[in-house]
């Protein structure tokens, strides 16, 4: 009973209420709405993991106060100022992003008006010309770094490169990455089925693990998956293999019916799906796997 009446007297003596004016009511609906907002900006950008850590110390705080654990309360004290400041340092390049679109776009409108679940990330279409440009592309051993942008927002890597905001279409991603054209250096981008950005600079990959047969294309691929869940297509310049790179795996020499199989399952969102199956049916999905999906190289 001690432990019910210690998280009864906490509440009672932080969040007593004693009224409920419309005032409230109104100020109770504005927090909800920055909330919101709040937590989908932290979802489509890297900081949602160190967000995740932040809570856990959260939660270890309450659970201080609840059963008051003196010593801890003193030290979260005594950090809270010092605590606020990092967090406006480490989130720097997020909040400004989220200042921009935040004067860039109407708040109400994605709160009350929705365009539907959409049940495929992109449109078949969109698959055969993406497919169509990197054969041709593998066969000419003509080198390209295609990026496809999923929930975490590139926007960061969008800005290194030449905006475009183009239909995709084989032609044009061949035409981007044909040599010695203006837009050949870099990767392409491609948002919402339209190519965003090409000659973007992605970040380079650390592990020390990545064979050294592969260059800065690899490497950058690697390294963009590692910090996002984008899905970068690699054609290599010198041998025309192509490579996949997904959630900071790199799924090497891959033929077009690998990489169609592979964009399927991104299309369908089923990707993230079988990684927790096969945690749960390890046998059955493992067997799966090995059919349909080649062998990946694991570099986190």
């Amino acid at each position: 009973m001690s432990f019910l009446q210690n998280i009864i007297s906490y509440f009672h003596k932080y969040f007593s209420i004693t009224s409920i004016t419309v005032i409230d009511v109104i100020e109770i609906i504005i927090i909800a709405i920055l909330f919101y907002y709040l937590m989908i900006w932290f979802k489509k950008t890297r900081a949602w993991t160190l967000f995740k850590g932040i809570i856990v110390i959260l939660v270890i705080v309450l659970l201080a106060a609840i059963f008051n654990f003196n010593t801890i309360l003193w030290i979260a004290s005594k950090t809270l100022s010092v605590g606020v400041i990092a967090l406006i340092v480490i989130f720097q390049p997020e909040l400004r992003r989220a200042l921009e679109q935040l004067g860039r776009r109407s708040i109400f409108h994605g709160l009350f008006y929705s365009s539907g679940n959409k049940k495929l990330r992109f449109s078949d279409k969109m698959l055969e010309e993406i497919l169509k440009a990197v054969s041709d592309l593998s066969r000419d051993k003509t080198g390209a770094l295609i990026s496809l942008e999923m929930d975490v927002g590139l926007d960061e890597y969008v800005h290194t490169g030449i905006e475009l905001d183009s239909v995709v279409s084989s032609q044009l991603l061949e035409n981007i990455f044909e040599d010695k054209t203006p837009l050949h250096d870099g990767a392409a981008i491609i948002r919402d089925e339209r190519i965003i950005a090409a000659t973007c600079y992605l970040p380079m990959s650390n592990s020390r693990d990545l064979n050294k047969k592969y260059g800065t294309r690899h490497r950058a691929a690697l390294g963009l998956s590692e910090v996002s869940d984008a899905v970068t297509i690699v054609v290599s310049e010198e041998t025309g293999g192509i490579s996949l790179t997904q959630r900071g795996k790199l799924y090497e020499d891959l033929d077009l019916g690998e990489l169609k199989q592979h964009l399927l399952n991104v299309q369908m969102g089923t990707v993230e799906e079988k990684s927790l199956l096969a945690k749960l049916k390890k046998g059955e999905t493992n067997h799966d796997q090995d059919q349909s999906v080649p062998e990946e190289v694991d570099h986190q």
